[in-house]
C-alpha cells in the first residue's frame, strides 16, 4: 500500500531525480527492472526501507524478495549489535559472485552501520562491486545517487551529517495493510555508554505534528487498524519545539482520529516517561494497555556507568504507577547481561526487580561492544562463558514468569486483532491490546477483524474461542 503526501523543497528535487531516472529505466530495460531491499535491525529501519521502497517504485523499479532476480539490491544496515554487522559483511560478500554474472546490476548499502566512517572505508577498499553507500541523514536522496552513478558510472559514498530538516513528503511503500510504523522523530540526545545511535542517527528530531496527524489520518482512511508511533526516544517528541505539543498531547490528537484503529508506540525512555504520559495512555479509548520501558539493569550502580539518568526506585516508581491506573497493562522491557564493570551481585539485582515486575516478556542481550562509544573501552574483566551463564539463568526466570502470566490468562475474554495464520491448520493467529498472541479456530476471512475470543488452554501458545 502507498501514500505520498505534499512534498518539501528538498523532496520536490529528489522527485525530480526519480522522473529522470525513471526516463533513463524505460530508455534501457524492455522489462521493468527489480529491486531487492534487504532490512537489518530495528522497526525504524523497516520503516526507512518503506520509504526506500516507495522511491524505487518511483524510479520504476518492481519490488521482489529475491536478490538472485534482482537488478538493484540495497541493504538497509544496523550498528546496534556485532551479530547483526557480521551478517551483512556475509551477505554482502555473497553478492561479489551475482555481480560478476550480471555486472550491470547495483548494489547499495545505508543506514546505521555504514554512517560509521571506519565501516565505510572498509567497505570502500574491500568490496569494489558496491556502487552506492550512504547514511541515515541522507537516505531520501536515493533517487540523486542512482541517477549519478546511471549518468557518471562511479562510485557514489554519502555519509554526511550537515543535514538537519527532515524531508517530508516522498512516497511510500508499506510492506502490510493492517499494521503500520509511524515515525513521529529521528536521532537520540541520551549518549548512553553502550549505544552507538546517537552517533550514527544524530541528535533528536521531532517532526512537525501537523505532519504526523496527517500521515496518521491517511493510514486509517487506508485501514490499517494498528499504528506503532517510532522514535528512538518517543518520549522527548517535541522538546525545544516551538509548537509545544509534547508525546502526551500528541497521542491525544492521533486517538481523536476517527476510526477503529488502536494506537502503539516505541521506544519509551525511562528518564522521560511521566505520570502524564501514563494518564493518556489510561484516558485514551484507542491506545493499547502495553508499554515497552527499557530497564537494561537492575542495579543502581550499573545505570548510573550506562548514563541511563534514573534509578531504579524511580523505573519502579513508574511500573506501580502505570499498574494502578491500568491494571491490565502489559509490561516489557530490554536487558542488557555482563555490561563492563557488572559484577554477579549487580546481575542478581536485575533478577531481583523482572521477579518484582513480572514482565511479560523481555528483550535480552549479552553486552556487545561497540566501537566508539564510552562502554567500549571500559575493563571487562568477566569472560563471555561467565556471562553466558548469567544470561541462562535470567532466561529461566523470565521463562517461569512469563509462563505464569500467560496462564493466568486461561478462563479470561479478550479482544483480539486477528493478524495472520496460526502454526497448526485451521488456526488464526491474532494480538490482544497486551501485544500478546492467541490462536483460535478460523479461515482466512478472519484476517484483519477484531474478536472477542475466550482463552482456553496454554500449550506452546494461548489456544481460545471465538465467542462474537
Amino acid at each position: 500500500m502507498n501514500l505520498q503526501k505534499s512534498a518539501s523543497p528538498l523532496m520536490d528535487e529528489q522527485l525530480a531525480f526519480a522522473e529522470r531516472v525513471a526516463d533513463i529505466i524505460k530508455a534501457t530495460y524492455v522489462e521493468p527492472p527489480k529491486a531487492c531491499v534487504e532490512t537489518y535491525g530495528c522497526q525504524q529501519n523497516v520503516s526507512d526501507s518503506e520509504h526506500i521502497k516507495g522511491m524505487l517504485l518511483k524510479m520504476g523499479y518492481l519490488l521482489t524478495e529475491n536478490s538472485e532476480e534482482a537488478d538493484f539490491v540495497l541493504f538497509n544496515t544496523c550498528a546496534v549489535r556485532e551479530h547483526a554487522e557480521a551478517r551483512v559483511y556475509g551477505n554482502l560478500g555473497a553478492l561479489k559472485h551475482l555481480k560478476r554474472r550480471r555486472p550491470g546490476m547495483i548494489i547499495a548499502i545505508c543506514g546505521c552501520m555504514v554512517q560509521q566512517q571506519s565501516v565505510a572505508d572498509r567497505i570502500k577498499k574491500s568490496y569494489p562491486y558496491v556502487d552506492i553507500l550512504f547514511g541515515t541523514h541522507v537516505t531520501y536522496r536515493l533517487p540523486e545517487f542512482i541517477y549519478n552513478l546511471l549518468m557518471g558510472k562511479k562510485r557514489v559514498f554519502n555519509i554526511e551529517t550537515d543535514q538537519k530538516e527532515i524531508v517530508e513528503g516522498g512516497p511510500v511503500s508499506r510492506d502490510g495493510d493492517l499494521k503500520g510504523w509511524l515515525p513521529i522523530m529521528y536521532g537520540c540526545n541520551n549518549f548512553c555508554t553502550y549505544c552507538i545511535v546517537p552517533y550514527v542517527r544524530g541528535r533528536e528530531r521531532s517532526r512537525a505534528p501537523e505532519e504526523i496527524i496527517a500521515e496518521a489520518r491517511e493510514m486509517v482512511a487506508m485501514g490499517f487498524k494498528e499504528i506503532t508511533l517510532l522514535g528512538q526516544n518517543v518520549n522527548s517528541y517535541g522538546k525545544g519545539e516551538a509548537h509545544g505539543v509534547n508525546f502526551a498531547k500528541l497521542i491525544r490528537m492521533i486517538n481523536d482520529i476517527e476510526g477503529d484503529f488502536k494506537i502503539r508506540f516505541m521506544t519509551s525512555h525511562p528518564k522521560d516517561c511521566t505520570e502524564e504520559l501514563l494518564d493518556t495512555m489510561a484516558e485514551c479509548k484507542k491506545v493499547c494497555h502495553q508499554l515497552h520501558l527499557p530497564m537494561q539493569s537492575g542495579s543502581n550502580r550499573i545505570l548510573k556507568i550506562m548514563n541511563r539518568h534514573y534509578d531504579i526506585e524511580r523505573y519502579l516508581h513508574l511500573i506501580d504507577y502505570a499498574r494502578e491506573k491500568m491494571p491490565d497493562i502489559t509490561l516489557t522491557s530490554d536487558i542488557i547481561v555482563g555490561f563492563p564493570g557488572e559484577t554477579y551481585d549487580d546481575f542478581c539485582e536485575t533478577v531481583k526487580v523482572i521477579k518484582r515486575v513480572g514482565f511479560t516478556s523481555l528483550f535480552t542481550f549479552i553486552y556487545s561492544k561497540r566501537e566508539g562509544t564510552p562502554a567500549a573501552i571500559m575493563e571487562d574483566p568477566i569472560s563471555r562463558e561467565e556471562k553466558g551463564k548469567w544470561f541462562t539463568e535470567l532466561l529461566k526466570a523470565q521463562e517461569e514468569i512469563s509462563r505464569k502470566g500467560y496462564g493466568e490468562m486461561v478462563g479470561k475474554t479478550y479482544r483480539v486483532l486477528c493478524d495472520g495464520e496460526g502454526r497448526v491448520p485451521g488456526r488464526m493467529s491474532g494480538r490482544t491490546d497486551g501485544n500478546v498472541v492467541i490462536e483460535f479456530e478460523a479461515d482466512a476471512s478472519a484476517y484483519g477483524r477484531y474478536f472477542l475470543v475466550r482463552v482456553n488452554e496454554l500449550t506452546n501458545v494461548l489456544c481460545g474461542t471465538i465467542i462474537d
